[in-house]
C-alpha cells in the first residue's frame, strides 16, 4: 500500500518532525552482552519518520496514525499509533508495538519512554535476544536507563517456540548491563513445566565476564563418600584475583570446606586450593589437602616459583579421588626455587622434597630430598663455527634411612656442526666430572669419591627428498638415514651411591643420547653405534602426513656400567615407528620394542583413531609392558545412538588380570535448548582398589548447569570427545 499523508506533504513539518522526535534510543533489554553505549553522533542522528497519517503541533505534541515506524541509528519502532510531546520528551506508542535494536527484538501493547533520559516502559513485552537465542514474555519492562531495565513477572529461556522445555519466572528481574549483572527475585526455574529450583533471590553475569554469586550447585554420588553436594560461592575480587569457596557435603563423612584463589599479574600468576573435613565420621580424624603453584619475575632475569602440595593422610587419594588430589597422585611435591636469567648463561637455587602417600597394596619408596639444588648452565652457538655448553651443579641429598650427602658435577662440552642441504655432521668432546661427600654410608665405605670421564660422539645424518603422490594429493617424500657413534671409556662406579638415577626407558630420542641412565650417578661406558632410518610424506604446506622410521644401538664393547649387573648384549632392542593420519577422519599410530635376543615384543603401543565427523569418534589402543607384567586394550569412543541420543563409553582391559582396570559409562541426550548426561566411572586409587562415581548434570543452554560435571572425566577418557551442543567447526 502506498502511503499517503491525511494533509498535503510539507518537507518542513517532516524536517521539523525528524528534529524533535529522537525515538531510536529506546534502550534494550540487556541481553547477554551489555549493549554499547550511544556516541555523541548517534544521539544527533536525525530520524526517519513515516506514517499514513500525521497531526498536532509540531512545536508541542505531533500525532501519527496507522502503520507508524520511527528510525534512527540501529534501532526501528513500530507501531498502530505513536504521540510524541515535545515539553516531556516522551514518546507514547499503542497497539502491536514493536522494536528492533543490535538484533534484539521487542513487542508489547503500549510503550512509553522519555528519549533523551533513557526512561520508560513497555507493557505485556515478549522479547528475542539474538546474541545467545533467550527471549520470554512479562507483564512489564522498565527502563531506567542505557543499559538497565527491570522486568515484572517475566520469564527468561533460550528454548525456542511458545511451551519452552525450561524456563526461569522471576518476579522481579534487574538487569544492569553497565555492571553485567541480572538480579532474579523470588526466582523458580521450570524444566517440563515441573519446578526444579526456587530461590528467593540469584544474580548472575549478563555474559561470559566473571561475577560474584553462587555457582550451580554439584550433585553426585562416590562408593568412598556416598551421595554429596558442593555449592560454590564465587568472589571476582578483580579483573585479575578470584576466589571460591566451596563448602561439600558427604553424606558418609560430613562437611568438607574448601577454597581455591586464583590471581594473574604481568609479572606473577598461581593458585591456591585448599580443603579441609574436621572430624572425618568414618576416620574420626581431621583431613585435609593443599596445593599451591605460584610463578613470579622479581627483577630484570630474576624468577621465583614454588609446587607445594601436602594431604593429611596416605588414605586421602583413595577416599577423596573425585576433589584436590587424583587418584594415582601419591608422591606430593614440595619445590621452591629462584633463578637469574642472563644472555648467554642462568643459575637457579631450589629446595625440595616429596610426601609418600603410601599404597598399602604396593609400598613406594621415598625419593631423596633436594636440601639445596643449586645450578649452573651457560652456552652458546656458532662461535667462530664452534657451539659449546657448560653445566654444573652442586646438591645436598638427604634422606632419614639411606646414605646421603653432597654432590657436584661439572659439565663443559664443545661441538662443532656441520650442516649443508642434504646432509649433516656434528663432532662433540665433553667432560663429566663428579664428586661426592658421603654421610651415613655403610662402615668400611669411602666418604669422598671423584669421577672425571671424558665422552666423544659424532652424529650424522642425510636427508633425501622426492616428488612424490598420496591418495591423489602431490607431496614431498623424505628418506633420512642417520648414523650416531659414543665412546666413554668404563669406569667402575659400584662404589657411587644411587641418589637420582636410573636407567632411562629406550625410545629414539634415548637412541641419540650419550648417557645410557638419566641423573649424574651413573655415566655409561659406550663404544656404540646408533643407526635409523625415517621417512615422511610431507604436504606442501609443511604439515607431516605420514612417518615410518626404525633404529636400533649395537654395542661393540660389553656393558659393564649397569644398576642390575653387566650386560653382554650386541645390540638394543629394535625400535620400530609409525604414524599417519590416511585420512582427516582416519589416523594411527604404532610404537614397538623387540627384542632380538629374546624373540618377544618388550613393549608395544598401537592406536588407532576414526573420527568421521563432530560427536562420532572411536578409539583403539593396545598397551604391552613386558618387563611390569602389563598387557591392556584400551577401547573408547563417543557415538550417536539415535537422532538425539549420544553414547559414550571407554573401557580399559587388563588381559594378564583378566579384568576391567578402568571404565567408564554414560549417555548423552541433546535437546535444541538442554543436554542432560548421565557417566558412570570407576577408576583405580591404588593397585588393588578403585573409585566408583556417577555423575548426573542437566545443561541449560545459556543459563547454568545443574548437577555433577562430567565433561573433566570425558574429556580425559575419550580423545576426540565433542561437546553434543557446541557447533561444528568447518
Amino acid at each position: 500500500m502506498k502511503r499517503q499523508p491525511a494533509f498535503p506533504p510539507s518537507q518542513r513539518l517532516l524536517r521539523l518532525i525528524a528534529t524533535l522526535v529522537t525515538a531510536a534510543s529506546v534502550p534494550a533489554l540487556a541481553s547477554a552482552q551489555a549493549q554499547p553505549k550511544r556516541s555523541d553522533d548517534e544521539k544527533n542522528l536525525p530520524a526517519n519518520v513515516s506514517a499514513e497519517q500525521m497531526s498536532g503541533r509540531p512545536d508541542r505534541e505531533v500525532i501519527l496514525e496507522r502503520d507508524v515506524e520511527i528510525i534512527r541509528g540501529p534501532t526501528t519502532l513500530n507501531a498502530d499509533r505513536a504521540t510524541y510531546r515535545v515539553v516531556e520528551d516522551e514518546v507514547e506508542a499503542q497497539g502491536n508495538v514493536r522494536m528492533r535494536r543490535f538484533g534484539d527484538t521487542y513487542t508489547g501493547d503500549e510503550l512509553r519512554f522519555k528519549m533523551e533520559a533513557q526512561e520508560g516502559y513497555v507493557t505485556n513485552p515478549t522479547y528475542h535476544l539474538q546474541l545467545n537465542n533467550a527471549r520470554g514474555t512479562a507483564d512489564r519492562i522498565d527502563f531506567e536507563g542505557e543499559n538497565r531495565a527491570t522486568v515484572t513477572d517475566g520469564s527468561y529461556s533460550t528454548c525456542e517456540g511458545p511451551d519452552p522445555d525450561w524456563y526461569l519466572r522471576a518476579g522481579r528481574l534487574n538487569l544492569d548491563g553497565d555492571r553485567d549483572e541480572g538480579i532474579a527475585r523470588n526466582a523458580l526455574l521450570y524444566f517440563k513445566d515441573v519446578p526444579i529450583l526456587a530461590a528467593p533471590a540469584m544474580s548472575f553475569p549478563l555474559s561470559d565476564a566473571r561475577k560474584s554469586g553462587f555457582l550451580p550447585p554439584t550433585i553426585g554420588t562416590t562408593s568412598k563418600g556416598g551421595f554429596e553436594v558442593m555449592v560454590p560461592y564465587y568472589f571476582n575480587i578483580a579483573p585479575n584475583r578470584d576466589l571460591t569457596l566451596f563448602p561439600r557435603v558427604y553424606a558418609r563423612r560430613g562437611v568438607q570446606l574448601g577454597a581455591e584463589a586464583r590471581y594473574l599479574g604481568e609479572t606473577y600468576s598461581g593458585i591456591t586450593r585448599v580443603e579441609v573435613l574436621p572430624s572425618d565420621r568414618e576416620t574420626h580424624t581431621d583431613r585435609y589437602a593443599l596445593s599451591s603453584t605460584h610463578t613470579q619475575t622479581l627483577a630484570p632475569g630474576w624468577g621465583l616459583s614454588w609446587n607445594l602440595n601436602t594431604a593429611s593422610d596416605d588414605e586421602y587419594p583413595d577416599d577423596f579421588s573425585s576433589t584436590l588430589t587424583t587418584s594415582r597422585q601419591r608422591l606430593m611435591a614440595r619445590d621452591v626455587a629462584v633463578g637469574y636469567s642472563g644472555s648467554f648463561w642462568s643459575a637457579s637455587a631450589r629446595a625440595s622434597n616429596y610426601q609418600v602417600l603410601q599404597d598399602p597394596d604396593a609400598p613406594i619408596a621415598r625419593p631423596y630430598d633436594r636440601l639445596p639444588q643449586i645450578t649452573f648452565a651457560s652456552g652458546q652457538q656458532d662461535i667462530k663455527g664452534f657451539d659449546w655448553n657448560a653445566d654444573s651443579e652442586l646438591t645436598r641429598f638427604y634422606h632419614p634411612d639411606l646414605v646421603r650427602g653432597d654432590r657436584f658435577m661439572l659439565n663443559p662440552r664443545v661441538a662443532y656442526p656441520i650442516i649443508e642441504p642434504g646432509y649433516f655432521i656434528t663432532p662433540r668432546f665433553s667432560i663429566h666430572h663428579t664428586s661426592y661427600a658421603l654421610q651415613n654410608n655403610a662402615v668400611g665405605s669411602p666418604d669422598s669419591l671423584t669421577r672425571t670421564l671424558p665422552t666423544f660422539s659424532v652424529d650424522s645424518g642425510l636427508v633425501f627428498e622426492r616428488d612424490a603422490n598420496f591418495l591423489g594429493k602431490e607431496m614431498i617424500q623424505t628418506l633420512e638415514p642417520r648414523l650416531f657413534y659414543v665412546y666413554t671409556p668404563y669406569r667402575d662406579q659400584s662404589d657411587f651411591p644411587v641418589f637420582d638415577s636410573a636407567e632411562a626407558d629406550l625410545s629414539f630420542a634415548q637412541l641419540f643420547s650419550e648417557n645410557r641412565f638419566i641423573g649424574f650417578d651413573r655415566i655409561s661406558d659406550a663404544n656404540q653405534l646408533t643407526a635409523a632410518l625415517i621417512s615422511r610424506y610431507i604436504e606442501q604446506d609443511g604439515v607431516e602426513r605420514i612417518r615410518f622410521a626404525v633404529g636400533q644401538r649395537y654395542y661393540l664393547n660389553e656393558q659393564r656400567v649397569t644398576l642390575r649387573g653387566a650386560r653382554n648384549d650386541s645390540r638394543s632392542d629394535l625400535l620400530l615407528s609409525a604414524f599417519g593420519r590416511i585420512t582427516r577422519q582416519f589416523s594411527l599410530d604404532g610404537n614397538v620394542q623387540y627384542s632380538q635376543t629374546n624373540n618377544t615384543v618388550s613393549h608395544a603401543n598401537y592406536g588407532v583413531q576414526w573420527a568421521p565427523a563432530p560427536r562420532k569418534v572411536l578409539n583403539l589402543r593396545y598397551r604391552r609392558d613386558r618387563l611390569n607384567d602389563l598387557e591392556q586394550v584400551d577401547v573408547s569412543g563417543q557415538w550417536p545412538l539415535s537422532r538425539r541420543w549420544y553414547g559414550v563409553a571407554r573401557v580399559n582391559y587388563s588381559l594378564p588380570e583378566s579384568k576391567v582396570a578402568e571404565s567408564l559409562f554414560g549417555v548423552e541426550y541433546m535437546a535444541d535448548c538442554w543436554v542432560l548426561r548421565v557417566v558412570a566411572q570407576r577408576t583405580p586409587t591404588s593397585s588393588e582398589r578403585a573409585n566408583s562415581s556417577i555423575f548426573f548434570q542437566l545443561e541449560l543452554n545459556g543459563l547454568t548447569k545443574l548437577g555433577s560435571n562430567p565433561l573433566d572425566a570425558l574429556r580425559l577418557n575419550i580423545p576426540g570427545y565433542h561437546l553434543v551442543n557446541q557447533p561444528s567447526t568447518p
